[in-house]
């Protein structure tokens, strides 16, 4: 902590010169037991350095600040933040160096998520220092940290080479790299990891010779590291290196060590292949991905880990599109649909589900006829799976099918699919599919909807499952929604209002549980003129349950209605004079009594 003498001086000071008052004030909080007010003082640095001004900002508020790195890492990580944030409160780029010393000691501390906005907070400062200034102030800080006697100012520094690379002299380069180059080979795991986080970063910066020399030895060493967190993040790297490389160099330099990665005896590091594999074929070009990829990306959708199957089938659309254009369809008829169709079935819903999100996408890339013979049985049997996620991703798609095929087509193989679903004996089948058909109706239009969907819709209204009648009422207000309210006028409305006559009371129930869903979304005009009619009407009804809902409907209802009508103004008399009359006295138990719940 601060020294309580320096502390006690500058309370006297205050007490003479209030431009100082800010600065005590600060220092109390920064002592005080409560984290909250430690934290907010911090919060305030900016306000409090403008009070000092920059001068006494570098002399007093910065030496503080170095000497109570000590604190809760709550306080520490506002602190490591505002930091970064601090030139112009110093003097600008001349004085950026006096915030070095807090960052650096930021830099060192155990927790994480504080070195690591340390670090962010020194690469952004890096830049406002001047050539001679980095080598002078800020090159030294890297030495020392990646020189820490502790693995946490070594990882730290990982992340510095990069910044100050670039703007330095070649001695000083070479001294760089030597750091950089004995971090990746450090005892500590952690350290190591950092390293190999960094090392495609550091690549880009580097000119090509020492990629050649440096980094590729440093790649192939992390990627056979002992440890597989190290491993998967020299695949992370591997990225940006091939990217840097000359063509003829990659199969040599890169594409050994890429094999090797992708056959690792850890699941982890194949998913790390696996979830990169479309920027590492954009990196090595398309000889080395019809030569290597295609037969890796096939074991990787094959392999025995399904987190490693999921991510490649995430994948599949993404590698196809970028497969050679003069052999694509080729590569995937042969090469790729074995797999996906062995995928359409695998046991992981996961993996099911990640292909579900993809596989429509292929319609668009192998044309009308191969998605009609190939790809359609597929869709229709992952339309039919039993895992809700992996049929809301099929209809979630439907619309990159509809471009390729056609509408007819589709209605013709998949459309007797939902319909089927959709009455399915099942109800929780039958409510999934009403849940996606907002979704379905966007994806095929208002003429194809009323056409072969609306019927399915109002069916759904008089379903014996409760739950289905709920969710079927949702869904008319999701597709007002979607078509609008004169679409709204013309087809649903009318036999929603036809349903007030229905002898069943649960279905003139439903009549009234629709208006309260649609009445926001047709708008005042359609909900006035041709809802509360029926409303009223249905208050005379002899069922106490109905009688009770026109009550909740008439208040439910109300803020969307024309206030100024007379027949509105009845209404609400209306609402007054049901109260008494919702519960008539009843000669026995039976439908008349009223469900509150």
């Amino acid at each position: 902590m601060y020294g309580g003498k320096d502390i006690g001086t500058l309370f006297d000071r205050a007490d003479g010169d209030d431009s100082l008052y800010p600065i005590a004030v600060l220092i109390d909080e920064l002592r005080n037991e409560d984290v909250q007010l430690r934290l907010n003082s911090i919060k305030k640095l900016s306000t409090i350095a403008l009070a000092l001004g920059v001068e006494r900002t570098r002399t007093e508020l910065l030496p503080f600040l170095t000497d109570t790195i000590y604190d809760e890492d709550e306080v520490l990580l506002a602190l490591a933040e505002q930091l970064g944030n601090f030139t112009m409160l110093v003097g600008g780029p001349e004085y950026v160096h006096c915030l070095l010393p807090p960052l650096e000691s930021l830099a060192t501390v155990e927790e994480t998520v504080v070195r690591d906005k340390a670090v962010e907070s020194l690469r952004k400062i890096s830049q406002e220092h001047s050539p001679v200034d980095l080598e002078v102030h800020f090159e030294p800080l890297v030495k020392r940290l990646a020189s820490g006697d502790w693995f946490t100012s070594r990882t730290s520094a990982c992340g510095l080479f990069s910044v100050c690379y670039p703007r330095v002299s070649s001695t000083v380069k070479a001294e760089i790299r030597q750091h950089f180059r004995t971090l990746c080979s450090d005892d500590t795991p952690m350290v190591r990891r950092a390293a190999a986080s960094k090392l495609g970063e550091f690549a880009k910066v580097l000119e090509l010779d020492y990629v050649k020399s440096d980094i590729i030895s440093l790649f192939t060493a992390l990627a056979s590291d002992e440890q597989d967190s190290v491993r998967l993040l020299a695949v992370e790297a591997c990225v940006s290196i091939a990217s840097l490389l000359p063509q003829e160099d990659l199969e040599t330099l890169v594409m050994p060590t890429l094999r090797q990665a992708a056959e690792d005896k850890s699941w982890r590091v194949r998913y790390m292949v696996a979830d990169k594999f479309s920027e590492l074929q954009k990196a090595v070009g398309p000889e080395i991905t019809k030569n290597d990829l295609v037969p890796a990306f096939q074991n990787l959708l094959k392999d025995c880990e399904a987190e490693v199957r999921s991510a490649a089938a995430k994948k599949i659309k993404e590698f196809c599109e970028n497969l050679p254009e003069d052999s694509r369809e080729t590569i995937i008829m042969t090469h790729i649909l074995s797999c996906v169709k062995e995928l359409v079935s695998d046991t992981s819903q996961h993996v099911k589900s990640a292909l579900a999100s993809v596989i429509m996408g292929l319609s668009t890339i192998l044309g009308k006829d191969n998605t009609v013979e190939h790809l359609l049985p597929l869709f229709l049997a992952q339309l039919k799976d039993e895992c809700p996620e992996v049929r809301l991703n099929i209809i979630s798609n439907l619309d990159c099918v509809n471009e390729v095929i056609g509408i007819r087509q589709l209605s013709q193989s998949l459309l007797p699919a939902i319909v089927e679903l959709a009455e399915d004996a099942k109800w929780r089948v039958r409510l999934a599919i009403i849940e996606y058909m907002p979704l379905l109706a966007g994806q095929l239009g208002v003429e194809f909807f009323d056409e072969k969907l609306n019927t399915l819709c109002m069916a759904w209204l008089i379903d014996h499952v409760y739950a289905i009648r709920e969710a079927a009422t949702c869904n008319l207000m999701k597709l007002v929604e979607k078509f609008g309210a004169e679409w709204a006028q013309n087809t649903i409305v009318p036999k929603v209002l036809g349903m007030a006559n229905d002898p069943n009371y649960l279905h003139r129930m439903t009549t009234l549980f629709c208006i309260n869903s649609l009445s926001e979304a047709c708008g005042q005009d359609i909900t006035t003129k041709h809802m509360l009619p029926v409303v009223l009407k249905m208050s005379n009804d002899q069922v106490a349950n109905v009688r009770f809902n026109v009550a909740k409907s008439l208040q439910k209802i109300g803020p969307v209605l024309d206030s100024n009508l007379h027949q509105v103004k009845d209404a609400f008399h209306l609402v007054i004079l049901l109260i008494p009359c919702v519960f008539p006295r009843s000669s026995g138990p039976g439908i008349n009594q009223p469900k509150l719940g």
